[in-house]
């Protein structure tokens, strides 16, 4: 193992994953905290995907150190926090917390932290975060239901949710490429700085970014800083080239969409969905029951499973998620989605569907648990962040796609399924 990566919720994982296997490196997302004296799986980077991003911090950050441990004892020459490319948190954290934890642990005083991923439209300049043209606080991320981000100065941002300093590489260092990168978090370093927001808002950029970071024992960031890791592991003669790091098995079966994200994008996918695929939509607020909810989806699947892929829905716009919240309140709310649409995975899974693409971080975190789900060997990309993985655990053998809320063109449910079909 080259790299071992700890991220915070399950779809940054794969997301994490695919940046990877892009760059060559054979890549193995495990499920949750290794259990002690499990074999690390045969990969060059192995993910542990955690559900941490909204837990309690003291709980983050122990599954955090847990996951560290095991990838230490597996051999990981390099580490990775994974976050998400819209640094979704609190003031309380979980990312300055987690992060301070595993800099304690490595003894390694600094780390980078770069969300940027100009590919799907996140990127940094004089550290604010913007998605698309719209700063951070103004993207719609700052009507998250669990970590609404209302400032996009990511010095700010951090600096709450940590005892150490932050500090920033400006967009004006990072345009001078590698050794201007490296000489810049340097001098952080030695200013006692704990942390370095760093500007990119290009690919080369990340690069860059990527191989100035080589040597550094911490890389914090979403998956596009990791753009250029493989490279590093490759000069060092230290990457294979054997085989195709995306393979995966053809399975035969049911196609299905799982929903529960409310972000932007996926609203706009399931909106084009609508046009071309059976669609049944999961009303909360009517039937606030996960098993009643369940009940009825997967009545209306017996009905609706055949050639076309099928679409089971819990997103909602702001003012039904509101809604939803003041009825049973937010925590409630969220987990009785979460638990409705993994009620309804078991039970796809149990009517032969057996190429399966979930939507929202939180809600794959759930399904995936449901399904007993240990580890994913990651494929072919459907979009950028999003690839098809082939699931291991104590059911059948699945195809599974699991997609950050924000990720993926208007089309990408349809565009998923496609791609299977060669």
């Amino acid at each position: 193992m080259l790299l071992g990566a700890i991220a915070d919720d399950f779809t940054g994982a794969t997301d994490l994953c695919s940046m990877l296997v892009r760059g060559g490196m054979r890549t193995v997302q495990v499920i949750g905290v290794p259990q002690s004296g499990q074999v690390a799986p045969d990969a060059d980077a192995v993910v542990v995907a955690l559900k941490s991003r909204t837990a309690p911090v003291r709980q983050a950050i122990d599954e955090s150190l847990a996951a560290l441990r095991w990838l230490q004892a597996a051999g990981a020459r390099q580490f990775f926090f994974k976050y998400c490319s819209t640094f979704d948190s609190t003031d309380e954290g979980n990312i300055g917390p987690v992060a301070d934890a595993l800099v304690q642990a490595l003894g390694c005083g600094f780390a980078l932290a770069c969300p940027a991923f100009p590919t799907n439209a996140r990127t940094v300049y004089q550290g604010h975060l913007f998605v698309g043209g719209a700063l951070l606080n103004e993207s719609g991320m700052e009507n998250h239901p669990l970590t609404p981000m209302t400032d996009a100065n990511l010095v700010r941002v951090l600096s709450r949710q940590t005892a150490g300093t932050v500090g920033l590489v400006p967009f004006a260092t990072v345009d001078q490429g590698v050794q201007a990168i490296r000489s810049a978090m340097i001098r952080l370093k030695e200013q006692g700085r704990r942390y370095a927001i760093v500007d990119a808002i290009t690919d080369n950029h990340l690069l860059a970014i990527g191989q100035a970071a080589d040597g550094h024992a911490l890389i914090s960031g979403g998956s596009g800083v990791a753009m250029g890791l493989p490279e590093n592991f490759r000069r060092k003669g230290l990457l294979s080239q054997a085989g195709d790091p995306a393979a995966l098995p053809t399975i035969e079966g049911g196609s299905a969409v799982l929903a529960g994200s409310c972000s932007r994008a996926t609203l706009a996918q399931l909106g084009y969905a609508r046009d071309h695929l059976p669609v049944f939509e999961l009303d909360a607020l009517a039937i606030p029951d996960a098993a009643a909810l369940a009940t009825a989806a997967l009545a209306w699947a017996d009905g609706s499973l055949g050639d076309k892929p099928i679409v089971i829905a819990a997103s909602a716009p702001p003012d039904k998620v509101a809604a939803l919240q003041t009825r049973l309140g937010r925590e409630h709310a969220g987990s009785l989605i979460e638990d409705a649409i993994a009620r309804v995975a078991a039970g796809l899974i149990a009517r032969g569907v057996r190429k399966l693409v979930v939507a929202g971080g939180e809600t794959s975190g759930s399904v995936v648990g449901r399904l007993g789900v240990h580890s994913l060997r990651i494929g072919t990309e459907i979009d950028p962040g999003v690839p098809w993985t082939f699931a291991e655990g104590s059911g059948p053998g699945l195809l599974l796609a699991l997609k950050s809320g924000n990720f993926g063109a208007t089309d990408f449910f349809l565009k998923a399924f496609r791609i299977l079909e060669g």
